[in-house]
């Protein structure tokens, strides 16, 4: 680096920072390096491909009156696009002439072809043109805070929601974490959030993405050696919202690249938000530099709803379709499917389509055949109460001692079995599930769990209780 193009260019930089937002100056200019000045045409070596195109989208004016300020009329500017060492061969550089300086210049090697233009940004692998970028926030505008219903199970998590939604990257909420098993509303409810936020703030670069699919692209950009311009498509991003995280577990690569844009997107005031069947705590192969970003907003918990609140999404769903249905069977499918929204949906969807296909009258007979039907095909949760019960039973206490100070064996081994049977069958958190037996934390659950699966290996009495009750709780 010769000290005249770094003089140039500090120069250049002092102009384009009192003209432009502090943060959009950290993220856009300070990764840029001065390479060289070869008569009036100054060589700026950028991270990426997409970070050069959107220099050229959003700030190729400033750029021109800062360099034109220095090295008079006649200045260019050249850009060096440093191509990523992904396989460990030696990548050369590619130099770009911006669009306001296109004069031919000798490229080597390897070329980016600019041709590839789309007017919608759908994925990172879609580099967007020169005009008109417009990243698709993949947004289920069905999903909205209207129709999730409030109740106990989902009020800490539905107002965090709200919270982020009137404020994005403004609250402590922020990443915002929401767990919890399956069909309970986690990915609704994300939605949810996205959908207010971009009605609030339209400006604002919002994207849904699953965890899954956001792993495919990490994996088809490095097959493809780009991936800084998949890392620098993330960073831009105003509101991302990534579901079920835990499809991360054991993917070292894809939990590497994700620590890095969720530190930039932190740092810079940005939103996250995230959804998982599990607290972080009970996260398996999740690195533990990222579970402790994880654990720096609010996890929140979506709980199996309770009568009334499965009452109310029963009655709000026949409001939207349209439909018309006593209160007493409403009240019978609640009482019955307590297992999570999306059974109770699906049953009450059932019951109105017999209904109008048989031509039959909505009848608590026909509830009672539908609901028994549905419960009898679908795989019912085992409460945490019920297993408690179960093994009090068995060791012949009541459920009091089960949960009690006392550290008498027995005593303590039925209640490490009730511990390693509710982690096993239920989707409860480990927090959750202490909490539940005996007021204990998390970390007594896990030294449980590990205790009883040490003594089913090396004790045969254990592993018969452990057995025995298995063939208990069976469902």
């Amino acid at each position: 680096m010769t000290t005249t193009a770094q003089t140039v260019w500090n120069n250049c930089l002092n102009f384009i920072k009192d003209n432009i937002q502090p943060q959009a100056y950290k993220t856009w200019f300070e990764p840029i390096v001065a390479v060289k000045l070869q008569e009036n045409a100054l060589s700026i070596q950028v991270p990426s491909k997409f970070f050069y195109e959107w220099l050229e989208e959003h700030y190729v004016k400033i750029l021109k009156v800062a360099l034109t300020k220095e090295l008079g009329e006649t200045a260019k500017l050249v850009y060096i696009i440093k191509m990523e060492n992904t396989y460990g061969n030696k990548q050369p550089f590619t130099e770009k002439i911006p669009s306001s300086n296109r004069t031919p210049v000798k490229s080597q090697e390897v070329d980016i072809p600019l041709n590839n233009k789309s007017p919608e940004l759908k994925n990172p692998f879609v580099i967007p043109g020169i005009r008109n970028v417009k990243i698709e926030s993949q947004l289920n505008p069905n999903y909205s805070f209207e129709n999730f219903l409030e109740g106990d199970s989902n009020r800490l998590a539905r107002s965090a929601g709200l919270a982020v939604a009137a404020k994005p990257g403004g609250t402590s909420f922020n990443p915002l974490l929401i767990f919890g098993g399956v069909g309970l509303g986690k990915t609704h409810l994300a939605h949810a959030i996205g959908v207010d936020i971009k009605d609030k703030y339209p400006e604002k670069t919002v994207l849904y993405i699953s965890a899954e699919k956001f792993t495919q692209q990490y994996i088809d950009s490095v097959k493809k050696n780009n991936r800084n311009d998949f890392i620098h498509f993330y960073q831009i991003i105003d509101v991302l919202i990534i579901d079920d995280v835990q499809f991360l577990s054991g993917k070292s690569g894809t939990q590497d690249v994700f620590f890095h844009i969720f530190n930039h997107l932190h740092q810079n005031g940005k939103q996250v938000i995230l959804t998982s069947d599990k607290a972080p705590v009970d996260m398996q192969d999740i690195e533990q530099r990222l579970l402790s970003r994880f654990k720096w907003g609010l996890s929140a918990e979506l709980q199996n709803p309770d009568f009334e609140t499965r009452v109310s999404i029963l009655k709000n769903k026949l409001y939207r379709d349209g439909v018309e249905m006593p209160d007493e069977i409403v009240d019978y499918v609640a009482k019955n499917i307590k297992s999570n929204v999306r059974e109770l949906e699906g049953a009450i969807i059932s019951l109105i389509a017999q209904s109008s296909f048989n031509r039959k009258e909505i009848t608590i007979d026909l509830a009672k055949q539908i609901v028994e039907k549905f419960v009898k095909n679908t795989k019912r949760e085992v409460s945490i109460d019920y297993i408690q019960k179960v093994v009090s039973d068995y060791f012949q206490m009541d459920v009091d001692t089960l949960q009690s100070k006392t550290r008498k064996r027995h005593i303590v081994q039925a209640r490490q079995l009730a511990m390693f049977f509710a982690k096993k069958m239920t989707k409860a958190s480990l927090a959750s599930i202490g909490s539940q037996i005996g007021k204990r934390d998390h970390a007594t659950v896990l030294h449980a769990c590990k205790t009883v699966d040490n003594l089913s290996s090396t004790d045969k009495q254990f592993r018969k209780y452990v057995e025995d009750i298995a063939k208990k709780l069976a469902v």
